[in-house]
């Protein structure tokens, strides 16, 4: 079988032969993928679903050329579309559904004869561009050409996703095809066995200068030390599967954790997807045909049914047998020492069309002690996909990656017979839900259970980004960030006095709560909001912080904000978060050096209840900074509650003079006040522009 070019290298000293080469890899990438489509043996197939969760085929022939077309206009590159009707209705809805979330939407899709004019044309269009677009040597992340390759990797994952699709066609549907020839080998499945993986650190992550083309997924740095482990020699087989499915293993649910549980009840599942039961025993289901069932190939699965099988494996070995982790995966490699195929290597793998469009016997290709670490099939790991530090969003697709760091999405790592282009990559990084089918196997580890990432999901509540923009983000015209000044203030006023304990008192998303732990041994952040604290609790965890920004209507922009870009993260151990009232706190916050009590009174339900005691959590000597733009509103607090912005007995009460007389029985002044400018950033082009009133307060009683 023919394979597919080999992804070229974005550096060189001839651009013009570089120019020839990424020609030919379009076209040649372009052309398989419409030979693909060759496999539907009638129009009728182009327009039924292959499963309820995905759209027809219809949709995955027109998706790949409209995203050219898309990005090209998005990079400027080209001026004028070529169809703007296709260009919509073909760029969205890739991703698979939950089971209980189906599109039941009716499309008006077009005529087959429609879509492949629309490519031809888009073929043309981009033909024209490479041989006519400036070239200069490296392509880089920022580089015009960029967009181009982009479009090129883009259809070479859909040329695998659309394969499993039309895998998973009805039979009538599809047709055998001379170019995509399945392997005809098999025997008699060896029998696994775990292998010594020694201890050893990986480190992962692209560099911006990488000369190889890669996913935002993929850049940024990562490292950990992995500790040892054994894993199976070779993918588990269908022979070997055949265990957990004779044991029962479908039906004992025990095996299979909730997600799991409730998929295969709604699937109905009693064996692996790719399995046909006849009279004359099982089969097995190919791209475009039906064999009797190969034995010694990996059996194809989703998470859930890898993840049942690891734990039925555990229960009859009394090993902890579990799926492997991305670093145990890339530890693996490490150990393996596989050739890089994507720069120019013949790496001994099923992988990249060279062998067969198919799956091939699990003990075909050896690479080191063990058998397919890249190829073949893909390989299931228990890591939920997560940015990398310094990851970044591509400004021409914000939305590749973003949607998937909601721990939903696994991780697959390896590649698989069809996996060409940077699939074929060991940074290569992909991740889909976990009831997904994909061409996916699985090797199973022996170690204690394993470390996982916490949560990277994008906070995407409106109220909660705009704090988290106002206390980590960017500064707007001109104006520092407010909750870090707050803190400079107070830590400025501490002078030589004891700093042990700080309180910060509606802390809200918690950075001033860092800030004061410059300077204060201990530091004890209290909100209102189980969600605002949410928020710092999880970034003095994680060290990074991930949200979503209004940038205009439903449009949004992505922000990473981490606590060692803020010179915050030796100070992670020193802070601490609570759910608290601010009007009735427990007795245990108590004996502070400083209370910050930040944009906080005005949005108490009995501001004189929380200044009548609290001297009573400050120590002698201690400092109380109240910063207030005495916003007042019945929303928030009662008329009757108001301790200023009102008339009495004729005369205006500022809340400075309400300050003042219920603090000074416990307090002095220290200074006067001081406006305190903030600016809160609702959408690109709205802010709200606030003064605060900041007053400094001494306990001298």
């Amino acid at each position: 079988m023919q394979g597919m070019q080999r992804m070229p290298r974005l550096d060189g000293e001839d651009a013009e032969a570089k120019r020839k080469e990424i020609l030919g890899y379009f076209l040649s990438t372009f052309d398989r993928y419409e030979a693909l489509f060759e496999t539907l043996s009638c129009e009728e197939a182009y327009y039924i679903k292959p499963i309820p969760l995905r759209h027809p085929l219809i949709f995955y022939l027109g998706h790949t050329a409209t995203f050219f077309i898309n990005k090209l206009v998005l990079a400027k590159l080209v001026k004028e579309r070529i169809n703007p009707a296709f260009e919509s209705v073909f760029a969205v809805g890739v991703d698979e559904m939950s089971w209980d979330d189906l599109d039941d939407a009716h499309y008006d899709w077009p005529q087959v004869s429609e879509v492949m004019d629309y490519r031809k044309r888009v073929r043309g269009s981009v033909t024209n561009l490479i041989e006519t677009l400036p070239l200069s040597l490296p392509i880089g992340w920022d580089h015009p050409w960029w967009a181009i390759l982009m479009g090129i990797e883009h259809e070479r994952i859909h040329l695998e996703t659309s394969s499993v699709l039309i895998r998973q066609h009805a039979l009538r549907y599809v047709r055998p095809h001379p170019s995509w020839q399945a392997c005809s080998r098999s025997g008699t499945a060896p029998q696994n066995g775990l292998v010594d993986v020694p201890a050893g650190r990986v480190s992962i992550g692209k560099k911006r200068d990488a000369n190889i083309y890669g996913w935002d997924n993929e850049y940024g740095r990562h490292e950990a030390f992995v500790p040892a482990f054994r894993a199976s020699r070779y993918l588990v087989s269908n022979r070997e599967f055949l265990g957990f499915v004779e044991c029962n293993g479908y039906s004992d649910d025990v095996h299979w954790e909730s997600e799991g549980l409730a998929w295969r009840n709604y699937a109905k599942a009693t064996h692996p997807a790719f399995w046909i039961e006849n009279e004359d025993g099982w089969h097995l289901r190919l791209m475009t045909e039906v064999v009797p069932m190969r034995w010694d190939w990996p059996v194809e699965v989703n998470f859930h049914e890898a993840y049942a099988f690891c734990n039925w494996k555990k229960s009859q070995t009394g090993k902890p047998i579990r799926l492997p982790t991305e670093d145990e995966w890339y530890r693996l490699c490490d150990f393996c020492n596989p050739e890089e195929i994507g720069e120019g290597g013949s790496l001994d793998a099923n992988m990249n069309l060279d062998v067969c469009a198919s799956s091939c016997p699990v003990n075909e290709f050896r690479q080191g002690e063990f058998f397919d670490v890249r190829g073949n099939a893909w390989q299931w790991t228990c890591t939920p996909i997560y940015p990398f530090e310094g990851f970044e969003v591509h400004p021409l697709y914000d939305d590749f990656t973003t949607p998937t760091f909601d721990g939903r999405h696994n991780l697959i790592k390896g590649g698989s017979w069809i996996s060409s282009g940077n699939e074929a990559l060991k940074s290569a990084r992909y991740a889909f839900r976990r009831h997904f089918f994909q061409h996916a196997g699985f090797r199973y580890v022996e170690g204690e259970a394993a470390s996982l990432p916490v949560s990277s999901n994008y906070e995407t509540d409106r109220l909660l980004s705009e704090y988290a923009e106002f206390h980590y983000g960017d500064e707007y015209f001109g104006v520092p960030n407010f909750p870090r000044t707050l803190a400079g203030i107070a830590i400025d006023a501490m002078g030589k006095k004891p700093a042990r304990r700080a309180l910060d008192l509606g802390c809200a998303t918690g950075r001033a709560t860092f800030e004061l732990a410059r300077h204060f041994d201990r530091v004890t952040g209290i909100d209102f909001s189980a969600r605002f604290i949410g928020v710092g609790a999880d970034l003095a965890k994680s060290g990074t912080l991930r949200y979503q920004l209004a940038e205009e209507g439903s449009l949004v922009s992505y922000r990473t904000r981490s606590l060692k870009e803020l010179g915050l993260d030796e100070v992670r151990d020193r802070v601490e978060f609570f759910q608290g009232d601010a009007c009735n706190l427990k007795p245990v916050f108590c004996n502070y050096d400083l209370i910050l009590a930040a944009n906080l009174i005005d949005r108490l339900y009995s501001p004189a209840r929380f200044l009548a005691g609290v001297h009573e959590r400050l120590n002698i000597g201690g400092v109380l900074l109240i910063a207030s733009p005495y916003t007042w509103l019945e929303e928030h607090t009662r008329i009757g509650e108001w301790i200023g912005g009102f008339k009495k007995d004729g005369e205006s009460r500022t809340t400075l003079e309400g300050l003042k007389e219920l603090l000074l029985p416990h307090f002095r002044m220290i200074g006067a006040p001081r406006d305190v400018p903030f600016v809160i950033r609702e959408t690109r082009r709205k802010f709200q522009h606030s003064l605060s009133e900041v007053t400094l307060w001494e306990r001298i009683a």
